[in-house]
């Protein structure tokens, strides 16, 4: 089911600052900051070859992400995404199991401008899973919505 860890996301209390530490400390540039208002959260990715690092701060009040901070004021690990085949399999296939599906149960458009899922992380040893579907089977999700907002030299097909 799954195929590739695609990012590991890291909540931040300053996107600029961590970026800015990214930038000097490993000599990694992030890509601009993207406001992502329907998830409640401003990103800025960083691709470091096999994977990508998410830098994540919380946008407006509300967001999903304010709690964590809130225990973890430094930032810290928030989430893994991972890539698969076909989200709405996946998720049944899940759900079957037992797994919790996080909001509604139906994917958003992400980031990388394709569908994805979050997981209750009680029911995967603490750890909030986000599944997000490959780029070639998102046609089938959201009919029309193939395209991506995510930076063209980042973007994993």
């Amino acid at each position: 089911m799954l195929r590739r860890l695609n990012h590991i996301a890291i909540a931040v209390p300053n996107l600029t600052a961590a970026a800015t530490l990214y930038r000097t400390a490993f000599a990694m540039e992030p890509t601009p900051p993207q406001a992502l208002p329907d998830h409640g959260v401003t990103v800025s990715f960083i691709d470091i070859g096999n994977t990508m690092i998410e830098l994540m701060e919380p946008l407006g009040n509300d967001s999903p992400i304010r709690a964590f901070l809130d225990k973890n004021p430094a930032g810290g690990i928030h989430h893994l995404c991972y890539e698969v085949d076909d989200i709405i399999a996946a998720r049944d296939h899940l759900r079957n199991e037992g797994a919790r599906i996080l909001g509604d149960g139906e994917p958003k458009i992400g980031a990388h401008g394709r569908p994805v899922l979050f997981l209750h992380p009680k029911d995967f040893n603490g750890t909030l899973i986000e599944l997000e579907q490959v780029q070639e089977k998102c046609e089938a999700v959201f009919p029309g919505k193939t395209g991506t907002v995510f930076p063209a030299n980042l973007r994993k097909n």
